[in-house]
């Protein structure tokens, strides 16, 4: 797997991402804080948003996909990440919470809660990272859709 990053200038602190597939990532710091510190124009995600929101599609992904080898009736899969960063460089994850929303016909709960542990422990190369770090807890919420 390979990326290019290439900084946009002198102007800011923006980065754009091309991936091997061909696909392209904007990335943005935040305004300066203080005169003579970088700063870029928050024009795009963070470079760290951009890590947790990896994760997320990362295991979303797992989940739906476990779930639909299970023949399990998904229609929908939401999950909300929230993190804490150390405050000390570097300034890693240091405490990951993910909300799992999963809407379908007559899910199983044990299923659903098995796809999501199954992601965290077994298949998500996002969480097993991320949980050298950060301590990484989850939830589960069932929403039935119509048939």
């Amino acid at each position: 797997m390979q990326c290019t990053v290439q900084w946009e200038g002198s102007d800011g602190m923006a980065f754009t991402a091309h991936t091997e597939t061909g696909h392209t990532l904007r990335m943005d710091g935040a305004p300066a804080s203080a005169p003579g510190e970088p700063g870029g124009h928050n024009l795009a995600p963070r470079p760290m948003e951009t890590v947790l929101v990896g994760t997320g599609g990362c295991t979303a992904y797992d989940v739906v996909f476990i779930l639909k080898k299970a023949r399990q009736d998904v229609r929908g899969c939401t999950v909300r990440l929230d993190a804490e960063r150390a405050t000390a460089d570097p300034k890693v994850f240091t405490r990951i919470h993910m909300h799992f929303v999963v809407t379908g016909v007559n899910l199983r709960e044990d299923m659903v809660r098995r796809a999501v542990e199954l992601s965290h422990t077994k298949y998500c190369s996002a969480s097993a990272m991320l949980e050298k770090t950060a301590v990484m807890t989850f939830d589960i919420e069932i929403k039935s859709s119509e048939i």
